[in-house]
């Protein structure tokens, strides 16, 4: 039997709660915006597909990936980059949405990185089983700037470890409406997500959709 996230209502947001060194947790900070910023989400979708990107290593990720914004994270044989086209059809990634900019700087100075303004916003979509192994985000030229990462959708296990691959990482639960914002000393952290339980989310159905923001130029 599946386990729908609205068994427990989610709670409003209070306070940042902190995890690490320059990362903390804004339990339920979205809420009050989810609904618009999955309607932007779809735009972005509908003018740049959802697409299982191939890793230098030649792995099919199992994660849906999109874009907007000036550039975009991609990868293939070639290597990890971001790009200002979007090489399934060589146009421009799709604008981010003004909604998308607006909730990220307020996060970002809600944790304590004013001035934060992302040039590019990955859209992932998790479906049941799906994990992201544990990474560095470190493709970006301006490290001095947060990663703020959005939860939308069923609930996941964000895994968020140290500087070092071996480090012991942390098992947070992150429910619809979290957003989890890093930066400072953890900009470097490795991070990832458990595979995903499955479940059934009132709004968006067996899957969770995740916007990481970043400042990649």
């Amino acid at each position: 039997m599946t386990r729908s996230l609205f068994d427990e209502p989610p709670a409003p947001y209070a306070a940042p709660e902190p995890i690490a060194p320059g990362a903390v947790l804004l339990r339920g900070f979205a809420l009050g915006e989810a609904e618009a910023l999955l309607q932007a989400a779809r735009q972005v979708i509908a003018a740049a597909p959802l697409r299982h990107l191939m890793t230098p290593g030649g792995r099919v990720m199992s994660v849906g990936m999109s874009n907007c914004g000036a550039l975009g994270w991609t990868s293939s044989r070639t290597g990890y980059r971001y790009e200002k086209t979007d090489p399934l059809s060589g146009q421009p990634w799709p604008p981010m949405p003004a909604c998308f900019a607006d909730l990220a700087a307020r996060a970002a100075a809600e944790a304590g990185f004013e001035g934060f303004a992302p040039d590019a916003c990955l859209i992932n979509r998790y479906q049941p089983g799906v994990r992201l192994s544990l990474h560095q985000d470190r493709d970006e030229s301006d490290l001095s700037a947060p990663i703020v990462s959005v939860s939308l959708g069923l609930p996941a296990v964000f895994w968020f470890g140290g500087l070092q691959r071996g480090d012991r990482p942390a098992r947070l639960r992150l429910a619809h409406g979290d957003v989890a914002v890093w930066g400072g000393a953890s900009r470097l952290a490795f991070h990832g997500v458990a595979p995903l339980a499955d479940g059934e989310h009132a709004r968006l159905g067996r899957q969770r959709i995740n916007l990481t923001f970043r400042r990649a130029g």
